[in-house]
């Protein structure tokens, strides 16, 4: 069975956030959420979406054979009277993550954050919740 770039990039990227991520908010003195997948919904943990949006190629990157793909992993957290420390906490987390593997474990040539924002609630205390929207730019050559 052949398994796409895209099916790589997204799983190097959920292990990223599943792996060392977590490591990191574990060390954190606070007490932060723990990054974790499938349908599991404990107030100690979030559960983002990994989202691969696209994929360009401009005339340059065809001829050098490379490939930019924009990737957005969403969080969502309920509205707790710490959930602005915990948004800054994982986008931490996530930036020091990919810092010390840009290349997601040699599965791409480079991922770097290309944005970072942070989404409060419309309403203060109505039971809606923040959300942090991280951006990636991942580069793969030679496809």
């Amino acid at each position: 069975m052949k398994v796409f770039i895209e099916q790589q990039i997204i799983s190097a990227v959920r292990g990223l956030l599943s792996g060392r991520v977590n490591e990191v908010l574990h060390n954190e003195e606070f007490d932060m959420p723990f990054v974790e997948f499938g349908d599991y919904g404990g107030s100690g943990s979030v559960v983002p979406a990994i989202t691969l949006v696209s994929c360009e190629k401009s005339d340059k990157e065809r001829i050098v054979r490379l490939a930019a793909y924009a990737v957005i992993i969403t969080f969502s957290l309920p509205e707790t009277f710490e959930v602005e420390s915990h948004c800054y906490g994982i986008t931490a987390a996530v930036g020091m993550a990919l810092r010390e593997n840009p290349t997601l474990g040699g599965i791409v040539d480079r991922a770097v954050i290309t944005g970072e924002k942070y989404v409060p609630p419309k309403k203060p205390n109505c039971g809606e919740g923040w959300g942090v929207v991280i951006s990636l730019r991942i580069t793969v050559e030679n496809l």
